[in-house]
């Protein structure tokens, strides 16, 4: 490989603050990775990262915005969902009671992914999720 060329290929798209826009970023996802091995979890993680995007942060506002950037090399796929921030708290994984209603998000992405972060900043928190690719899988991802 010439060591200017990158077999990295990343795509980007910014959301408006709307509940329906985390099923076209589902969408959008899936078109990306058609035939992609891991193209469902990853569009399961894009929907749980964008629903809390727009649930405890003013990405969720009438003016806000999330942002996901999706990265696939020969061996990881990431994901990263950046809110606009406004909240108090950094998003973590928590393990829900059974009778909770909310709280299971970030625990199914950590599940679904091979690794998972969060960091923070003055303009929001960026949740990426990055999911290993095996080669035996006989897919050209």
């Amino acid at each position: 490989m010439h060591e200017y060329t990158s077999r990295v290929r990343v795509w980007g798209l910014t959301c408006p603050g709307f509940r329906e826009e985390v099923s076209r970023a589902r969408r959008w996802t899936r078109d990306i990775l058609s035939g992609h091995p891991h193209a469902d979890d990853i569009a399961l993680i894009v929907s749980e990262l964008g629903t809390n995007a727009l649930l405890y942060t003013t990405s969720g506002t009438e003016t806000g915005v999330f942002h996901i950037a999706l990265a696939l090399s020969d061996h990881v796929t990431a994901v990263s969902v950046t809110d606009a921030g406004g909240s108090d708290t950094t998003p973590k994984v928590t393990y829900a009671d059974d009778d909770a209603l909310r709280g299971r998000g970030l625990d199914m992405v950590s599940t679904l992914a091979h690794h998972v972060s969060i960091h923070a900043n003055t303009q929001g928190h960026t949740a990426t999720a990055e999911l290993l690719t095996n080669h035996s899988e006989g897919h050209p991802w």
